[in-house]
Formats: C-alpha cells, sequence, structure tokens
C-alpha cells in the first residue's frame, strides 16, 4: 500500500488571480479504484496535471508511485499504434499488451494499424491496454468513454471492474457506480474523500445537504429570535440606567420594600445583571452566526430550467422511410450504413442508438439537411458541410420547421459570449442568465470561448439551443464532458418540459430518462 498525501496545495494559472485550489489537503490510497467528479471547470483535468508535473503549485504532493495518463498525446497518427507505444513505452512488453487487448475484447491487430484509422473505442481500448500492462504505475484516467457507444462504454466498464489502482474522471453514472470504491470530489471550498461508489456518495451529499437547509433555517430563526431579546433587554437596561431614580423604579422598590438607601444600590445590581445577560445573548447571537456560516458552503444550487418549445401544427414534424446514408471510399467503392425507418411526433423524444461508425450522426444532419432543401436553403448550410450528406430513401420534414442543433465538435468556438450571442442573434441577457444557471461563474463570462473547458464549451451550445424557439431540437452527443449536477438539471428540463427532440446519446441514466422512442442502428 502507498499513499498520495496532498497538504495545503494551492495553485491558479499563470496571469490568473482565480485560484483553482487553496490550500487543500487530503490523502488517498493507490490500491483504491477512485472516481473523481466534480462540476465543470473545477479543475478535475488540473489536478491530474498538477499529479503528473506539468504545472508549478504551492504545498506539496507525495508519493511513491509513478503515474500515467489517459489520454495520452499522439503525435504522429500515421503511425501504427505499435511504431507509436515503441517510442513512448520502450520497456513495454507485447504478451502483457496483448493480454490486455484480450481481456478489452479487442483484437491484436489493432496494434499494426495506423492510429488515425482506429475507431474511437479502439483508440481508447489500445491506450489503456499499454497503460495498464505498465506495473508499478498509478493511472490518471481522464472522461475515457466520451465519444464512444454503448457497447463501448459496457465493455470498458467491465474492464476496469477488474481493476485498481487509479483516478477514474468520469461524468458517467454506471461507470462511477459500478468500477470505483472511492469518490474524490471537489467541493466549492475543498476537496473531500468517501468511501463507496456514486451513488452513495449522492445519497450521503443529498441527505447532508438536506441537513444543512435545515439547520440553516433553524439558526436564522435563532438568530431573529435573539436579535429581538437582545433589544428589547437593551432596551429596559437603557432605560433604567438613564433614570436611576425614575418613577418606574421608585414604585417597583418600594413596592419591594427597599429602603431609600439600598434603592440606587439594587437599581444598579438590577442593571449589572441585564448588561450581563445581554452580552450572553450577544454570545448566544455570535456562535449561532458562526454556526450558521460553517452550513451551505459547498451547496451545489441547480436551478430550474426553462424551455419554450414550439408545437408544429402537423403531428409528424418528421419521417424516414428506408433511409440508407453512403459515401465514397478512396479506392473508389461505395460504403453503405444500416437503413433505417422512424417518425417523430410533437413531443417525442426519439434517441438514435448503435455501435460508433453506423452512421447516427449523419442521419441527423441528413434531417437537418432535409428540412433547409424544403425551405430553398442550401442543403447543409447551417452546418457548414463541404459536402451534403450522402443516402437513398426518403426524409419529408413538415414546412415551415425550425430546427435547434447541438454539434458534437465544439473547436469552432471562437471570441467572446458577446459576439457568439450576437451571431446567432441570441437574447444576450437569457443566454447569460441561462449559462449562470449551468454553473458558469460572470468572471468566466470575460474569458474567450477558447479558454473554456471542454463541459463548459458544450454548455454554450447547450444554452444557445435552449435560447431558441424551435419545433425541433436536435443534439448530437450534447452530454459529452458534461458534469453530473448539470445532467439531471437537463434531465428534469427535458421530462419537464417534453420538447420535440432527436437525439444521439449514450448516458444510459439520460436515455432511460427522457427517450420517448428509441432507434437501434
Amino acid at each position: 500500500m502507498s499513499l498520495i498525501s496532498v497538504n495545503n496545495l494551492t495553485f491558479h494559472y499563470e496571469g490568473s488571480f482565480d485560484e483553482i485550489f487553496e490550500d487543500v489537503s487530503f490523502q488517498i490510497d493507490t490500491n483504491w479504484k477512485l472516481g473523481f467528479t466534480a462540476r465543470n471547470g473545477r479543475g478535475k483535468t488540473t489536478f491530474l496535471k498538477l499529479l503528473m508535473g506539468e504545472y508549478e503549485y504551492r504545498g506539496s504532493i507525495s508519493c511513491n508511485e509513478s503515474f500515467d495518463y489517459f489520454p495520452f498525446e499522439i503525435r504522429d497518427r500515421e503511425r501504427s499504434f505499435l511504431e507509436i507505444i515503441e517510442e513512448l513505452y520502450p520497456e513495454y512488453e507485447l504478451w502483457k499488451v496483448c493480454k490486455e487487448l484480450s481481456l478489452l475484447q479487442a483484437e491484436e491487430e489493432i496494434l499494426y494499424r495506423p492510429f488515425y484509422t482506429l475507431s474511437n473505442g479502439e483508440q481508447t481500448k489500445a491506450m489503456l491496454a499499454v497503460l495498464f500492462s505498465q506495473e508499478s504505475r498509478f493511472l490518471l484516467i481522464d472522461e475515457p468513454t466520451n465519444h464512444l457507444d454503448v457497447r463501448g462504454r459496457k465493455s470498458i466498464r467491465e474492464y476496469l471492474k477488474q481493476k485498481k489502482g487509479f483516478i477514474l474522471v468520469s461524468h458517467d453514472r454506471d461507470l462511477l457506480d459500478e468500477c470505483v470504491d472511492h469518490i474524490l470530489v471537489i467541493n466549492k471550498t475543498d476537496i473531500e474523500v468517501y468511501k463507496g461508489n456514486f451513488s452513495t456518495w449522492w445519497e450521503e451529499k443529498k441527505r447532508r445537504d438536506n441537513w444543512e437547509r435545515e439547520e440553516n433555517e433553524r439558526l436564522k430563526k435563532d438568530i431573529k429570535r435573539l436579535k429581538e431579546s437582545a433589544r428589547v433587554k437593551e432596551e429596559w437596561a437603557d432605560n433604567i440606567e438613564s433614570r436611576k431614580i425614575g418613577k418606574k423604579a421608585y414604585e417597583e422598590v418600594k413596592r419591594k420594600g427597599i429602603s431609600t438607601k439600598g434603592r440606587r444600590a439594587y437599581i444598579g445590581e438590577k442593571t449589572r445583571r441585564m448588561e450581563k445577560r445581554r452580552k450572553n445573548l450577544e454570545n448566544r447571537e455570535e456562535r449561532a452566526i458562526e454556526e450558521k456560516s460553517k452550513l451551505l458552503k459547498n451547496l451545489e444550487t441547480a436551478e430550474d430550467l426553462k424551455l419554450f418549445p414550439l408545437r408544429h401544427y402537423k403531428d409528424v414534424s418528421v419521417s424516414l422511410s428506408d433511409v440508407c446514408i453512403y459515401y465514397g471510399q478512396e479506392d473508389g467503392s461505395q460504403k453503405n450504413l444500416g437503413t433505417v425507418s422512424f417518425d417523430i411526433r410533437n413531443g417525442e423524444c426519439v434517441v438514435l442508438c448503435g455501435k460508433n461508425g453506423c452512421g447516427k450522426s449523419s442521419i441527423l444532419k441528413a434531417v437537418i439537411q432535409a428540412a433547409e432543401e424544403k425551405e430553398g436553403m442550401v442543403p447543409g448550410e447551417s452546418l457548414s458541410m463541404t459536402e451534403p450528406i450522402c443516402y437513398t430513401g426518403t426524409i419529408t420534414t413538415a414546412g415551415g420547421l425550425k430546427i435547434s442543433y447541438v454539434p458534437q465538435d465544439t473547436s469552432h468556438l471562437r471570441g467572446s459570449l458577446i459576439d457568439y450571442a450576437e451571431q446567432y442573434h441570441l437574447n444576450l441577457s437569457s443566454f447569460l442568465m441561462l449559462l449562470r444557471k449551468l454553473d458558469l461563474e460572470r468572471e468566466q463570462f470575460e474569458k474567450n470561448l477558447e479558454e473554456y473547458s471542454g463541459g463548459q464549451k458544450k454548455k454554450v451550445l447547450i444554452a444557445k439551443s435552449l435560447s431558441e424557439q424551435a419545433h425541433l431540437y436536435i443534439w448530437d452527443e450534447s452530454l459529452n464532458f458534461i458534469d453530473v449536477f448539470s445532467r439531471m438539471q437537463i434531465e428534469e428540463l427535458l421530462t419537464k418540459y417534453r420538447p420535440t427532440m432527436l437525439l444521439v446519446e449514450h448516458d444510459t441514466a439520460f436515455v432511460e430518462k427522457v427517450g420517448s422512442k428509441i432507434i437501434e442502428m
């Protein structure tokens, strides 16, 4: 057993005054299967990079283990994967890599293919096989299931269940439930370690948050009561002090049979006791305020999102009949993907499922292309496609169909949020309010979009879509990189407003919650 000890860690990026970590301390065991989760932009990937020694920081990080990071950088994607690992990991043993590939249900032949020809799932499996074949290495695994289909996610999940000695950054609830035995979470004000899987931590967090809310309300009432009591007592004491031998005091001491000589002493003693009681009240109030200040610091708020979808006058807005995507290959031949038929009705959420490369994203683009063509636009113009999607079969779209689209890719995001809102004719105030509800800090609004994390960029695309009134919302793997809190927030939005949607999504929990029709491809 070996420990990773983090003591008084403080870090901010050069040129920024915002602390990513401030004086945090904790310990983790290198035998653990550690899940790592937090809101987007809190510093999960940054922390992994700190462990790798890529940034300077204050405080200390001590560990006897060596670290490896997934995904590692591939500079020359034209080379075979075997050539790449021979350069990056010259001490590797081929038989160990092949053994890990077998556990991942991957063929050995992927080692001999150029890296660029490997699918997302094959790339992930090849990298993990190499990293886990190394002995005495603690792995830092950063979101391995992004862009993977359901089958690919399952194979990664089954593989990691057999392993230990890693940190797994993920927003996939199923993965974090089945593959980890501890959770590391970056809160608003600190970092905490919990024993158990994601669901264990989530239930504990909800219980603690509810207790803190109730305790906060109780202390608010206590403070109000103590302040009122202190005010009344203070007025009484001040009144007595200013009228040492006033009418009321005279009547009181006379009633009690106190001599004239003792009246002043009596009133003085009464005042002193009142002052002491007032001090006690003040101390109790201060303690209550101090207790209250310790609450709610790590409460994650997720305000309700709003959406105003349009309802098309036609019940069926889109109909696909025997649609088959095809594209040309380098040798001049034509590759046909599977044939699919389905309708999209008002209020339905249609989810396309299938392995990577089966044409799900192309179907989404083909629907948009068909709608644009019907309205007399250049097919694919809004998608910035150099060539239209080729398909056989029929795609019929309702006239005047307004579509809001969230693409997979975020590389086009450039410049400021203000420029972005102007480019797409968005109401800036509403757009920024949606981003705040999705947990982007106001300070983030001042930065260029290129500086945003992967999850924050996705939130920009989702906020844009939610700002648009549309008959049909088409989202292509919109949840990649999005944190769990925001996923649940979006789930609640879609189940409440029931917009008409066409989705490609591999988050099983999300699909089960919002999907009304599943199309297998």
